[in-house]
């Protein structure tokens, strides 16, 4: 797909409670969505444990391949919360305790409950600039092309539309879907020749299952609308021609 002149980005989810099963991520969705808004190519996504050296690997290898990488978890006042550590350490820079983290977290809490524990979310890499926090008040922080956010959805969602003017996008990724009752095997050797026909526009095939019923979602991204309904005429052209339905999504 063609999208030269949009920037990339990658996402690290940090949390042993993710790979376990215990939380189930909501984040990545959320950024999807946004990136996709915003012009930026969401072209990787990892999940990874609370450990130091895996951390630092990942966040070097992201931020040398793509334009932003969005970090979420691991910023918190308990012993396994190791990202700032692990992020300043991929940078080689040290960890201070920042007076303007202290200031705006000293506003947030009620005299006497600013803990050490709670000290240590003050705590942020030499020469990174804070992502403030209007819910919880402890910020995050952007360091280099790297930006890194707690990981409960509420807060991270609130924190990212907050320095999202810092992101320079391209063209808002387009989206189209149409949904047939044919099976992929009955379609798939014409929809791969409409895909060789319009190699700028990406086109997915998802098995679905609704109420007792096949069906397949066709999904269409681009960032060219006259090229997202040239392929949505072709595909129903194609579903047409082969006697299938185009259904309702809500059907």
């Amino acid at each position: 797909m063609n999208t030269s002149q949009n920037p990339t980005a990658a996402v690290i989810i940090i949390g042993n409670e993710i790979l376990s099963g215990r939380t189930r991520d909501a984040n990545l969705a959320f950024l999807g969505k946004r990136c996709d808004e915003l012009g930026i190519r969401l072209q990787h996504a990892r999940v990874i444990e609370d450990d130091q050296d895996v951390i630092v690997e990942t966040v070097n290898h992201c931020r040398a391949h793509y334009h932003y990488v969005f970090t979420t978890g691991g910023i918190g006042p308990t012993h396994d919360d190791i990202t700032t550590a692990a992020v300043a350490l991929a940078f080689g820079v040290k960890v201070d305790r920042n007076p303007e983290a202290v200031a705006i977290m000293d506003k947030y809490y009620a005299p006497g409950m600013l803990n050490e524990a709670r000290l240590k979310m003050a705590d942020i890499p030499v020469g990174a600039t804070l992502i403030q926090n209007p819910v919880s008040g402890a910020p995050g922080f952007q360091l280099g092309n790297v930006f890194v956010f707690p990981g409960v959805p509420s807060i991270m969602q609130a924190m990212f539309e907050g320095m999202v003017n810092l992101l320079i996008g391209g063209k808002p990724m387009l989206t189209v879907s149409i949904r047939t009752n044919l099976a992929e095997g009955v379609f798939a050797e014409k929809l791969t020749a409409v895909q060789h026909q319009f190699a700028d526009v990406s086109i997915g095939s998802y098995p679905i299952f609704r109420m007792g019923k096949p069906g397949v979602n066709l999904v269409m991204r681009s960032t060219e609308a006259d090229a997202i309904e040239k392929v949505s005429l072709a595909i129903t052209e194609m579903i047409r021609d082969l006697q299938g339905a185009i259904l309702n999504p809500d059907e």
